[in-house]
């Protein structure tokens, strides 16, 4: 593994000062439920048990939402876990400002966090009034389509390369018993492949004037037009089933053949090999799902509410160090689909897949900030409502869900 002697000397100092702590146990509070995610935390609950005098505590939530309130619900009530997982955005900006969380900036600077990790911007979102309030552990992407080579071999057409090429071998799916388009029924599923659509057809610089500038000619213009009316034509090709089924589910019917293709973030590559799939034999990653793809940035980060304790303090510390260490950084990035955040991570052991996404990821031009950095819980679930109505709503025209968009965008905080 690839190790800088600053890393060494740092990570040597903490062992120090952890061993002048007591053991104390540790509650993480995460989401990572299904069979990859919980292979991925399993890394991190070894390792923090192997490393330190700590004990790791798993307490895990189906759902990030559902996650989420029972973390702030708990802080509230003066109840808080030692570390809970949220998503890079701007979900916890409340905490900071109120000085519920721990500052994690001396901590930062002694390790050099500024130096590895990348890009800029998921560090500067933990980042509150000068202070660093949360440590992100991965970069995951929604720009990616998983389809079964099987089953486009059974229908007798080539695998997509874009959504085009999808919509126009969708037809020759059906005919041979293969549900085209695999996607459930939670909402996050489908306002995220509505965003992979919106994505697919903006490119970087339309993406940045809708979400960053709040371009509104940009909103109302051709482009977002052309990628409802592909979106909801995706609908036709999916299978009666998906109202009450869930991503790993979903994920499943591509794994098992009987789907085609399903529009899902990168943490699906967990699932596929869990199941002992090989990327290129019995599946493929189409990243995009374009010739040309963008991948954007988003991920996961902990933070760490403030303790009483100071040695369940000094074991959060020791979490969050452990969790920036290359060789941990490696594991478990590689268990989850994601791609790590340091930049000098060995990661001889990625598979073609996730390859794919260390090059794009070199590439400053093909990367994207994450919607989430731009808006507030409150913006983006009016966005997540319109795309979920546009789905569920066949009769809802092109022209009134484009104009509800503008109108969103233009208001959003």
């Amino acid at each position: 593994m690839k190790q800088t002697t600053k890393w060494a000397a740092m990570t040597a100092a903490s062992v120090i000062t952890m061993a002048s702590a007591k053991a104390a146990d540790l509650e993480v509070i995460h989401w990572w439920t299904s069979g990859g995610e919980q292979a991925a935390v399993t890394v991190f609950a070894d390792e923090f048990d192997a490393r330190t005098p700590h004990n790791w505590v798993d307490t895990a939530i189906a759902g990030g939402s559902n996650a989420r309130s029972t973390t702030l619900q708990r802080i509230l009530g003066g109840d808080p876990p030692a570390a809970a997982q949220f998503n890079i955005s701007r979900q916890y900006e409340e905490l900071a400002e109120a000085g519920m969380l721990l500052d994690l900036t001396e901590l930062a600077e002694q390790e050099g966090w500024r130096d590895f990790i990348r890009p800029d911007s998921i560090l500067d979102v933990c980042e509150y009034d000068g202070k660093i309030y949360c440590l992100p552990v991965n970069i995951h992407s929604w720009q990616w389509a998983w389809a079964s080579i099987p089953a486009f071999e059974k229908a007798g057409v080539a695998l997509p390369t874009n959504l085009d090429d999808f919509i126009a071998s969708a037809p020759a799916l059906q005919e041979a018993g293969i549900t085209p388009f695999a996607i459930g029924g939670e909402g996050w599923q489908i306002s995220g492949a509505a965003r992979v659509v919106l994505v697919s057809q903006l490119g970087k610089d339309g993406f940045e004037a809708l979400y960053r500038d709040r371009d509104l000619d940009v909103a109302g213009g051709p482009e977002v037009r052309s990628a409802i009316e592909l979106f909801k034509s995706l609908k036709q090709y999916t299978d009666d089933g998906s109202a009450n089924r869930n991503w790993n589910d979903t994920t499943n019917l591509v794994i098992t053949h009987q789907a085609g293709m399903q529009i899902m973030g990168d943490w699906a590559r967990g699932e596929f090999a869990l199941a002992g799939l090989e990327p290129g034999i019995d599946y493929a990653c189409i990243a995009g799902p374009s010739e040309d793809p963008y991948l954007d940035t988003g991920g996961d980060v902990f933070l760490f509410p403030k303790q009483s304790d100071p040695d369940v303090e000094a074991a959060q510390l020791a979490l969050a160090s452990m969790m920036l260490s290359p060789e941990v950084q490696a594991s478990f990035n590689n268990a989850k689909g994601s791609l790590p955040v340091r930049d000098d991570v060995d990661m001889s052991i990625a598979d073609d897949c996730m390859k794919v996404g260390l090059d794009i990821l070199e590439d400053r031009n093909r990367v994207l900030p994450s919607a989430n950095m731009f808006f507030t819980e409150d913006g983006l679930g009016q966005l997540d409502d319109l795309w979920l109505e546009a789905w569920a709503n066949p009769s809802l025209s092109t022209e009134d869900i484009q104009r509800r968009f503008v109108d969103i965008i233009a208001q959003a905080d």
